[in-house]
């Protein structure tokens, strides 16, 4: 018996973007398959009745690779019907399921057990803010957070701004929503002023802000980041 495909379904990145961020094939998908592994149950069912889903929720196996499920997987358990030869799907709680998120692991363990495993189109807010910074998109690293010791980050910025400059590579990173105002601070102290950084906030959203502007221009400006999903980018020559 042939067995099943393991599909990486993108979740929207901001309240009202699923125009935005599904194609006429998710909707395809979506309505072939019943089963799923997904980050977060309500965002993942928000999703579903945004995208078109025309079975009944009820209906629907929703396994949950949560933070506070992870180490409880099981694995053989989750992709028993996939081995039998059933599709399922795989969600973040927002972007692409194993780009900075622990679907990866879920990835991993389906080609342990030669199951394949197709991505779909979606939103990353690190390609798009890559694509939308006027950045290097040849030499680019993405950081995850940086650390939250003030001293120890303020090191890792400056680790990145020579890297950067060194490689002439774009430097991606991260921060929680609550403390972006702070690490753009820190950024505007830490950073040369010529040295090029773009803000990418509540990307696809409404709200969209994407901006980039050396240092020197930005501690001219002023935005509140505050509890707004941002992507930070450095580029120094």
């Amino acid at each position: 018996m042939a067995k099943g495909t393991l599909y990486l379904l993108p979740v929207p990145l901001a309240e009202h973007a699923e125009k935005a961020s599904y194609t006429i094939l998710h909707y395809d998908i979506i309505n072939n398959i019943k089963e799923y592994v997904v980050e977060n149950e309500k965002t993942a069912r928000k999703f579903l009745k945004e995208a078109g889903l025309k079975r009944p929720q009820s209906e629907l196996i929703i396994h949950d690779y949560g933070k506070h499920s992870r180490e409880k997987i099981n694995y053989t358990e989750i992709f028993k019907s996939v081995e039998q030869g059933s599709d399922m799907g795989l969600m973040s709680e927002a972007g692409c399921p194993g780009v900075a998120d622990p679907g990866a692991d879920v990835v991993f363990q389906a080609h342990r057990r030669g199951i394949r495993v197709i991505p779909l189109v979606g939103p990353s807010s690190i390609l798009l803010g890559l694509m939308a910074s006027g950045f290097n998109g040849q030499n680019f690293s993405f950081k995850g957070y940086l650390p939250i010791d003030k001293g120890a980050r303020t090191k890792a910025i400056k680790d990145l701004e020579n890297q950067s400059a060194r490689e002439r590579s774009t430097q991606i990173f991260i921060e929680t929503p609550f403390r972006n105002n702070q690490m753009l601070s820190e950024l505007l102290k830490s950073c040369k002023p010529q040295t090029k950084l773009c803000v990418a906030c509540n990307v696809t959203g409404e709200d969209e802000y994407i901006k980039t502007k050396t240092i020197a221009d930005w501690k001219n400006t002023t935005i509140d980041l505050h509890k707004k999903p941002c992507i930070f980018l450095i580029f120094a020559s």
